[in-house]
């Protein structure tokens, strides 16, 4: 799938900004950012741009697919969590921000998304079912964009597709409907109880691929540690697709809290 791997901005236009000095602050091109926007016919005059828009800005840095939010005028961190389908707790915790009423404008926050390339034959209901979300979240995390409309979609126009976490974890590797082998990399952060990370592999018929393991996440709670562990196969799947388990344990009796499924190809 065309996945984009690199590293990308969310950025809200404003008063004054130009697509170049754009580009020249966030080490993209005009022209990239004309295609991931789709700012020409028929959305718009070619590069025209205005204030509250918001644009995806892909750049050449392959340290991270995960996306950067720039935080704009008038934003809280509520409304950008409910842009991606978390909670401002979790946003708080992996940007290690103290005071959740306190962000500021140009503030870089990193989120719960990543970037699809549209190819020729996509559908939104495609793309949602492919990365296990739903049309209208996928639609809320591209709200504002002046090249994203429900009922018609652009080749080569990049996606903004949410990563569903649950209230603890947010899964960074594998992104969903990743293709992945044994020796994979499962990471991301975690707020759990004494910092163990729990995770296991099934395939689509309920085939265990990978026994349950775990790892540590450097904090514990009451902060959001990073986790990174490796995915051994403990057996060949015996179906093309499956979803990866990150789970805790609750205290109380052992039963799996905090779970967050992802979605893989084999």
């Amino acid at each position: 799938m065309p996945v984009i791997t690199k590293k990308g901005f969310i950025y809200t236009v404003k008063q004054g900004d130009t697509i170049s000095a754009i580009a020249a602050k966030y080490g993209s091109t005009v022209q990239e950012i004309e295609t991931a926007n789709h700012l020409f016919p028929p959305v718009t005059d070619t590069g025209l741009i205005f204030p509250g828009n918001v644009l995806v800005v892909p750049t050449s840095t392959t340290n991270s697919p995960i996306l950067t939010y720039v935080v704009a005028a008038g934003d809280t961190l509520t409304a950008i969590a409910g842009r991606f389908q978390t909670s401002s707790d979790l946003l708080a915790g992996i940007n290690k921000i103290s005071d959740p009423d306190r962000i500021t404008v140009g503030q870089n926050l990193t989120v719960p998304g990543f970037i699809y390339k549209i190819v020729s034959g996509d559908t939104l209901t495609k793309i949602a079912k492919n990365f296990g979300v739903t049309v209208s979240e996928i639609e809320i995390a591209n709200a504002g964009r002046p090249g994203f409309q429900k009922d018609v979609i652009w080749p080569d126009y990049h996606l903004i597709i949410p990563i569903l976490t649950s209230s603890n974890i947010f899964v960074t590797n594998p992104l969903p409907g990743s293709t992945i082998k044994s020796g994979q990399k499962v990471e991301g952060y975690a707020r759990v109880f004494e910092a163990v990370v729990n995770y296991q592999l099934r395939d689509a018929n309920g085939v265990i691929v990978t026994r349950e393991r775990s790892v540590m996440s450097n904090e514990g709670a009451p902060a959001f540690g990073f986790f990174s562990a490796t995915l051994p196969f403990d057996r060949v799947p015996t179906a093309n697709t499956g979803v990866l388990w990150v789970y805790s344990l609750s205290a109380k009796d052992g039963s799996i809290i905090n779970l967050v499924k992802v979605n893989v190809r084999f």
